[in-house]
């Protein structure tokens, strides 16, 4: 595992070169007057003049970095994948050394590290998922079925089977160990934009752009509910979080809604209404009855889940794409479209910590294990450290 990608800098923090006097070739008098003038108002200067806070950043990729997961055990390790079809394993501080995931003919558009952190599941619009054996350091399977390109993938709760979606309005669910196909669940009408297994590994449920949720029995493939029409959402689902008791799950959708269904009966029990465009991502807080949404109206908001009121609503300068809890704590970590990061308060609403250092929008942010570094990817081609050990 040590093949190093050449885009990848010196092991240098900030990429900064120190010359020495025996490096000067010729010196070059300049007049001041000869310079042009700096335009202060040109959108460059805004992002040049911002800090960069992060410790790490990682330049492997040649293209928009569209997602990020950080490995549940290992607290260094990050993997990345990109538009340029390549996914990465780095380590957070160690900047000479990657691990190239080859082998995907499209964008990587998801990655997963299983419970017990063992392996990491790469899909791509290619429609393949690639299963890598983190310790061995190599391909361990590759698994095929979809048609269409894989919208997101899941790993068990506890096991090594994995649920994908894909463009092609199915699920398909398999044996990682074993490099065997399970099941596919079909009758979704149009791409399948979010799924996962309940908490207790029983059941499975999954959102479309079709507008429905669907709840399935994993073992059988059955259909066990359809969640549609009204009082459900009226255009196509784009994101999801299932309740640690595995009682109840929240979706969010482009009509600018959130729904809360019990995933027993089926029903609908309640909507959260607050948000006034698309909703893009959704968070269960780990240890309280709190849920985050963020929407491209620009706003994180913190609902209360007993009372399905919002507790508070935090207000950013761009849309907000992804978000993520910190570990146990109060915090959410929210990625903007206008390229920062941004960490919130959930009890008080403030925001108390902005990331820079990204030029361009945020796709997707995790936390390391052990709570130290958030990793963040964007569309600007690099993927960023930032510390948030203060933030337990």
């Amino acid at each position: 595992m040590n093949s190093r990608p050449p885009e990848e800098e010196e092991d240098d923090e900030h990429g900064e070169v120190f010359l020495d006097e025996s490096d000067i070739i010729h010196e070059v008098n300049v007049d001041e007057e000869d310079l042009p003038d700096v335009d202060e108002s040109g959108s460059d200067a805004e992002f040049s003049e911002e800090p960069d806070d992060s410790m790490h950043i990682f330049t492997g990729h040649t293209g928009e970095l569209y997602t990020v997961a950080c490995s549940p055990t290992d607290a260094t390790l990050v993997s990345t994948g990109g538009g340029d079809d390549k996914g990465f394993l780095w380590r957070v501080g160690q900047g000479d050394w990657a691990f190239e995931l080859q082998g995907h003919k499209d964008s990587v558009s998801s990655l997963a590290f299983s419970t017990d952190g063992q392996l990491l599941a790469s899909g791509s619009l290619d429609g393949i998922i690639q299963i890598w054996d983190i310790a061995l350091g190599n391909l361990k399977c590759t698994l095929d079925g979809p048609s269409g390109g894989i919208e997101w993938v899941r790993w068990h709760p506890r096991g090594h089977l994995v649920l994908a979606g894909s463009e092609d309005s199915t699920v398909w669910m398999w044996n990682a160990d074993r490099a065997s196909y399970l099941n596919m669940f079909s009758g979704h009408g149009s791409s399948v934009t979010c799924g996962d297994f309940t908490p207790d590994g029983k059941t499975i449920c999954t959102g479309s752009d079709d507008a429905t949720l669907r709840i399935w029995n994993p073992k059988g493939g059955e259909n066990i509910h359809v969640v549609r029409g009204h009082p459900y959402h009226t255009e196509g689902l784009t994101c999801l979080a299932i309740s640690s008791d595995s009682s109840l799950a929240l979706t969010g959708s482009k009509d600018s809604s959130v729904h809360i269904v019990n995933i027993t009966t089926g029903k609908v029990v309640s909507s959260l209404v607050s948000h006034s465009d698309s909703i893009e991502c959704i968070g269960l807080a780990p240890s309280s009855p709190w849920a985050a949404t963020g929407g491209m109206d620009q706003k994180l908001i913190i609902w209360d889940l007993q009372h399905s009121s919002p507790r508070s609503t935090c207000d950013h300068e761009d849309g907000v794409g992804c978000l993520t809890w910190l570990g146990g704590s109060r915090f959410v970590a929210t990625g903007c479209v206008d390229g920062k990061v941004r960490v919130w308060d959930s009890l008080s609403g403030d925001c108390v910590r902005t990331f820079t250092g990204h030029s361009d929008a945020i796709q997707s942010v995790s936390a390391s294990a052990n709570g130290d570094f958030l990793v963040s990817v964007s569309l600007d081609g690099t993927a960023r450290a930032f510390e948030i050990g203060e933030f337990r």
